[in-house]
């Protein structure tokens, strides 16, 4: 089914029939009241626009990026690649893959395209700048964000001759710490780490890499038993730029790009935690630039960063040439009295369940 979000309703009433904000919002209002709240407000702006004649799937197959709508299926739609991640590897059962994604651009939006398996091998000859026609795609919704899956079906071409993608949206927006607010996604910072938690680990099915709950000493997939749980891992860690201080989560794919370490490396912290200390202390001090999503801690009411991306190795002076800076104020350390407590840290790590994954750190494989 193809989902439709109330603001993209609004918005195509709005550019169709030259509707102002309050004038949609009344119709809405009243469809509601003649209803008597037999519908969402979703469906009454569905109602009205149909109504006025608003057509709110394009016809045709060919679309640009911000036209498309999570369900859509055989999409079609040509943009200029404007960032481009590195492919990982999954396992679920006896049955391995690869996934990757890149984010595509043009002159309306950027989404992310995801590609599997042997749709890899494409992947693997896109550069950064390229433009990229995608054809028989489809679109999913994941953490409130729509992307372009490929699978076998799906077609790629690379530069398509003719096509020219200009005064494209960039996917990645630099921002300061200060400026960060609820439902930024694919927001860059560079700042300070100025301080380190614990990692904390939890059970995983091995299969899945789904998290598994513990009932009476076993554990459970749902209804499932798992006989054989393995580990995954989370960490936070507090950055500061001087503008403002925020916490932010990395994941397993993420802490292994930060602390340069393997799977396997990792895992030795859970029964040596205390080999942990001299990498936290080295961790400090330590610039980084981080590519992610904020998330709205609401058991604390804080804005948190999730880290999609995360690079150590920045040079501050070529950083700083590419930046429009205002003076800075003096940085705000995180004070130790105001470091939330073990009980505040374990609710935030245990907030962030599967469905906060992004795509980066994909161990939730469900296809």
């Amino acid at each position: 089914m193809i989902t439709i979000p109330l603001a993209d309703i609004k918005s195509k009433i709005k550019e169709q029939k030259g509707l102002s904000d309050e004038d949609i919002k009344k119709r809405i209002k009243a469809k509601l009241e003649q209803l008597s709240g037999l519908i969402s407000e979703e469906g009454a702006a569905h109602i009205i626009a149909n109504e006025l004649g608003v057509k709110l799937i394009p016809s045709g197959e060919k679309i640009s990026v911000k036209n498309i709508l999570a369900g859509m299926r055989n999409v079609e739609v040509t943009g200029k690649v404007t960032r481009k991640f590195e492919v990982r590897e999954f396992s679920k059962g006896e049955r391995t893959g690869k996934v990757a994604n890149l984010m595509v651009s043009d002159e309306t939006g950027f989404i992310r395209v995801v590609f599997w398996n042997d749709q890899t091998k494409k992947f693997d000859e896109i550069k950064e700048g390229d433009i990229v026609k995608i054809q028989n795609g489809y679109v999913r919704e994941n953490n409130g964000r729509k992307e372009i899956h490929l699978n076998d079906q799906a077609g790629i071409t690379i530069n398509p001759e003719g096509v020219v993608v200009k005064d494209v949206k960039e996917s990645v927006q630099r921002k300061k710490l200060s400026e960060l607010k609820e439902g930024d996604d694919n927001v860059e910072v560079i700042a300070t780490i100025v301080q380190v938690f614990d990692l904390r680990f939890f059970e995983i099915d091995s299969e899945t890499g789904r998290r598994v709950i513990e009932k009476e000493g076993k554990f459970y997939l749902g209804e499932k038993e798992v006989t054989n749980p393995t580990y995954g891992y989370v960490l936070n860690i507090f950055l500061d730029d001087g503008t403002e201080n925020i916490r932010t989560v990395l994941w397993k794919n993420q802490i292994q790009n930060l602390l340069g370490l393997s799977n396997e490396e990792i895992l030795k912290f859970k029964s040596q935690p205390a080999n942990f200390e001299p990498l936290k202390t080295e961790l400090l001090g330590m610039i980084v630039k981080v590519v992610g999503r904020t998330n709205l801690n609401q058991a604390f009411d804080r804005l948190e960063l999730v880290a999609n991306l995360i690079y150590r190795d920045v040079d501050p002076e070529e950083e700083i040439k590419n930046l429009k800076k205002e003076s800075k104020p003096e940085p705000k350390i995180q004070k130790k009295e105001e470091a939330p407590d073990k009980d505040d840290e374990k609710e935030s790590n245990t907030s962030e369940d599967d469905g906060f994954l992004s795509i980066e750190d994909l161990e939730d494989i469900d296809r």
